[in-house]
């Protein structure tokens, strides 16, 4: 067995929780009345977002079988894992600002509404989206940096 493979538990678990946020948590936070099945939504809007999750959970599985699966390129594996997260996440911020190009809105008023936090005594709005896959591509950079070579 390739030694890196034992040498990169932390980095697997991270990127474990990274992949989770898009091929997992997008299923619960999309199939529902806020996305997949959102009556003001047209048809196709709904198709597209369909689409999207079930890609996302593709990917998410085959990212878990590449993370878990002992084998050979394990290194090189974990680095794809993190170009898939990095794909993920980083068009999701590529679309969201450029929301102004194509008149996006980052929520809707019958979905995810943003949540105000306290921040020194000023009252922020945040997008839940953002902030989420904000944490989880933090999560992906600090699993990238934990994979190690196996280098003793």
């Amino acid at each position: 067995m390739d030694p890196s493979y034992d040498h990169n538990l932390l980095a697997r678990i991270l990127l474990t929780l990274m992949t989770a946020g898009y091929g997992l948590a997008t299923v619960k936070a999309d199939f529902n009345r806020t996305h997949a099945t959102n009556p003001l939504w047209t048809p196709h809007a709904r198709f597209h977002v369909v689409w999207q999750i079930s890609s996302y959970v593709g990917f998410g599985l085959l990212a878990f079988a590449l993370i878990w699966i002992p084998g050979p390129m394990y290194v090189e594996r974990l680095y794809l894992v993190c170009a898939f997260g990095l794909v993920v996440y980083g068009t999701f911020f590529i679309t969201f600002l450029a929301m102004p190009i194509y008149g996006g809105k980052a929520y809707d008023d019958n979905g995810y509404l943003p949540f105000a936090v306290d921040v020194f005594g000023k009252k922020l709005k945040l997008d839940v989206n953002a902030t989420a896959f904000s944490v989880f591509f933090v999560i992906l950079i600090a699993g990238a940096l934990a994979i190690s070579r196996g280098v003793s």
